[in-house]
């Protein structure tokens, strides 16, 4: 091991508690509500709400999720990370409550839609890696970032299987409670993530001096509104999947472990994409990188989607989408702060993630319509696969023409 590379090592070594308590809560944040999916079924025959119900909750849920980062962000820079995340957790925890004494769909709503929603604009990755971006030197970011969204994987691993088994053997009340417990754990995890606050924040020439100044910068690059438009359709992707394929495994009459065993697949190979995709983002274009995900996503969702499923190949298909999953957040992250500086990581981020968020209200709800009206998913998957090639070629191409598919120089700081 080279001498440049043992002191990048020593020189992380005391941001390890920020980065292991952001590491902690997002893999529980996000591993909770991926796993979400696995009570539907059971939730919707037991409160009689339509599957379109519950979806309409989950789409609420992102929604919420999308409007309120970019607002969490900008909140970041004034009032402080520790007191959002900590805030965030304790609202997560009582979605989960909520959700779990629901017997129709206004508990359904305000717990698994606005509660967690909201909630997800404080724990989720967005702040999560801006908190792990600070700390640590612009040389190893990317892979730092890989590894704190790397971790953000392991909680569907956890979750999708406790929960799942809960609810086959207790039902599906007793495994929401069970996600209740899980989500305390958040509470400690932010405590420590949120010590980043005490951190100097480096400056960089051209970041904006205020929220509408560094917005306004970003809404002028070219690049940036390429990718957050690109972002809808990621979200749209994605969401449909962690939302409708337990009842879709269901509609075939796949045995009910398999979509926990799916999900928990997804979050196994997340770590791995995650780790890659963050050591790619080092040297490679991000936005290159970002095209190409999406590209092949798509052509895995319609090889999968095209034939009937078996245990084999939903693994393998949950493996590779499990692969091509987080990874885009080291990259858009990364890229946001390479550009335009950490002060407004964040809400830059949020923005950029409310694309992201319509994306998954319309995969969330937009699926379960479909399914509603036509009794199958097909309609629903032909427009995901069709709108993730068109904008993976487009981003993918705009890169291309804009950088020649190189790495962007490093950011200057003042």
């Amino acid at each position: 091991m080279s001498s440049a590379r043992v002191s990048r090592l020593v020189a992380l070594r005391p941001s390890l508690p920020i980065l292991i308590g952001a590491s902690v809560m997002l893999s529980l944040a996000m591993g909770l509500r991926q796993s979400l999916g696995i009570f539907m079924p059971p939730l919707t025959r037991d409160t009689g709400i339509t599957v379109s119900d519950f979806t309409l909750a989950i789409a609420v849920q992102n929604l919420a999720w999308g409007v309120l980062q970019p607002l969490a962000g900008a909140w970041a820079v004034r009032l402080g990370m520790r007191r959002l995340m900590v805030g965030g957790a304790l609202l997560y925890i009582a979605g989960l409550v909520l959700l779990a004494t629901a017997t129709g769909l206004p508990g359904v709503m305000l717990g698994a839609g606005v509660a967690i929603g909201a909630a997800m604009a404080c724990n989720g990755s967005a702040l999560a890696l801006a908190a792990a971006s600070r700390p640590v030197p612009a040389a190893v970011r990317s892979t730092v970032l890989g590894i704190v969204s790397a971790a953000g994987s392991l909680g569907a691993m956890l979750a999708a299987p406790i929960g799942q088994a809960l609810a086959q053997q207790q039902g599906w009340r007793v495994g929401v409670w069970a996600f209740a417990a899980l989500a305390l754990l958040m509470l400690p995890a932010a405590w420590m993530a949120g010590r980043v606050d005490a951190l100097p924040l480096p400056q960089q020439a051209g970041e904006g001096h205020n929220a509408r100044a560094a917005l306004a910068l970003a809404l002028r690059n070219p690049l940036f509104v390429v990718m957050a438009l690109a972002y809808f359709v990621c979200g749209m992707q994605l969401v449909f999947l962690t939302t409708h394929l337990p009842s879709y495994l269901d509609l075939c009459g796949m045995d009910p472990m398999l979509s926990a065993q799916a999900l928990g697949m997804i979050g196994g190979f997340n770590v791995l994409g995650s780790l890659f995709f963050g050591w790619a983002g080092g040297r490679w274009n991000k936005q290159m990188l970002l095209g190409g995900i999406y590209i092949v996503r798509s052509l895995v969702l319609a090889g999968y989607f095209m034939s009937a499923p078996t245990p084999t190949s939903t693994l393998v298909f949950a493996a590779i989408m499990g692969f091509l999953w987080l990874g885009v957040a080291p990259l858009v992250s990364g890229w946001v702060a390479d550009t335009f500086g950490l002060r407004w990581q964040a809400m830059l981020g949020g923005v950029a993630f409310v694309c992201h968020q319509f994306g998954s209200f319309t995969g969330a709800l937009g699926g379960g319509l479909i399914f509603d009206l036509a009794g199958s998913y097909n309609a629903a998957w032909q427009a995901g696969v069709a709108l993730g090639l068109a904008a993976g070629l487009a981003q993918a191409g705009f890169a291309w023409a804009r950088g020649g598919g190189h790495r962007p120089p490093a950011v200057r700081v003042a």
